[in-house]
């Protein structure tokens, strides 16, 4: 997700420590119990972790296109009230605007994740979907002049030896590096994703944003998805998994993480980046069967300890 925003599906961007601390002692403040916080991560990461489960679940029956519009189409059924509450705020051009965006940092990166779920495990999506976090620093190196520390560095050198790694992996005997590469590609439009949203729809509602971005990529999606939607009938299964990665890990899902961002801050909020690869594997091999291979292990480590230099290293550079 896709913090995606996170995006993540993604992962959301990283706003000032000090920010961060002010919400979090407010929160404190208001009575919030000690372990809600983490509690609430945790929920989040296994339900993010689950849209990869379900993309592979459903991805065969309905085909990417066909399944990422239900997504979007559901995710903007839930997120919908909060938009009709701002609408005053969004001009034509504003609409335009989001538009662009929600192909960079919605429609292309779930049909990726989805296309790469009809052909590898899901753990191949969930892992590769954690490059979020270091796509987003260096989009924002290149293009928008933010420096990158030695640690920041060193986590991205780490992230791409540990795609590398998953990419060479093979799953009965075939190949996975099309699903990493699919998915890798979707972490990286998402990294640009989340730097457009930070500097061109900043100052207004999240939420708001949020269902916009959805209900534009539902629109720009739709006549693709009407054209390739499945003429057999779908299971029932993938129907429950469609509605379940529309509903539950996007529409739930994002109110749940803006409610956590507006508590303790974004910082605190995009630490569910690394719980999302770990309930990946977990539940597809709970649920699935799916194998934890050495190849996925040992990415995942890299991906994620490169993710954490590059978190150490953002929240540095906040308190200064």
């Amino acid at each position: 997700m896709s913090a995606s925003e996170c995006t993540t599906p993604g992962p959301a961007s990283v706003t000032a420590a000090p920010a961060a601390a002010l919400t979090a002692r407010a929160a404190d403040a208001l009575g919030v119990a000690p372990w809600r916080t983490p509690l609430e991560l945790t929920v989040l990461g296994a339900i993010w972790g689950g849209s990869f489960l379900f993309m592979r679940v459903a991805a065969a029956d309905f085909g990417p296109l066909p399944l990422v519009e239900a997504r979007l189409s559901l995710g903007a059924l839930i997120l919908l009230p909060l938009l009709w509450a701002a609408r005053a705020q969004f001009s034509v051009a504003l609409w335009l605007r989001i538009a662009g965006i929600a192909a960079i940092n919605s429609v292309i990166p779930f049909a990726l994740f989805a296309w790469g779920a009809e052909r590898a495990p899901a753990g191949i999506g969930a892992i590769s979907n954690a490059m979020t976090v270091m796509f987003t620093a260096l989009i924002a190196f290149l293009f928008y002049g933010e420096q990158i520390g030695p640690r920041r560095l060193i986590g991205l050198v780490a992230g791409f030896v540990g795609v590398a790694i998953l990419a060479s992996g093979r799953t009965a005997g075939a190949s996975v590096w099309p699903a990493a590469l699919a998915g890798t590609t979707a972490a990286f439009l998402y990294g640009i994703g989340i730097n457009l949203v930070r500097r061109y729809l900043t100052g207004l509602p999240s939420g708001a944003v949020a269902a916009a971005n959805l209900v534009s990529g539902s629109v720009l999606l739709a006549p693709l998805a009407i054209y390739n939607w499945p003429h057999h009938a779908i299971p029932a299964g993938s129907w429950v998994s469609a509605v379940l990665l529309g509903v539950l890990c996007t529409g739930i899902a994002f109110v749940f993480y803006y409610r956590l961002i507006g508590r303790v801050g974004a910082a605190r909020a995009s630490t569910v980046t690394y719980l999302i690869p770990l309930f990946g594997v977990i539940w597809a091999w709970l649920i699935l069967g799916e194998p934890l291979t050495l190849t996925m292990g040992l990415a995942g480590a890299l991906i994620l300890a490169g993710v954490a230099l590059s978190q150490r290293e953002v929240r540095r550079d906040a308190r200064r």
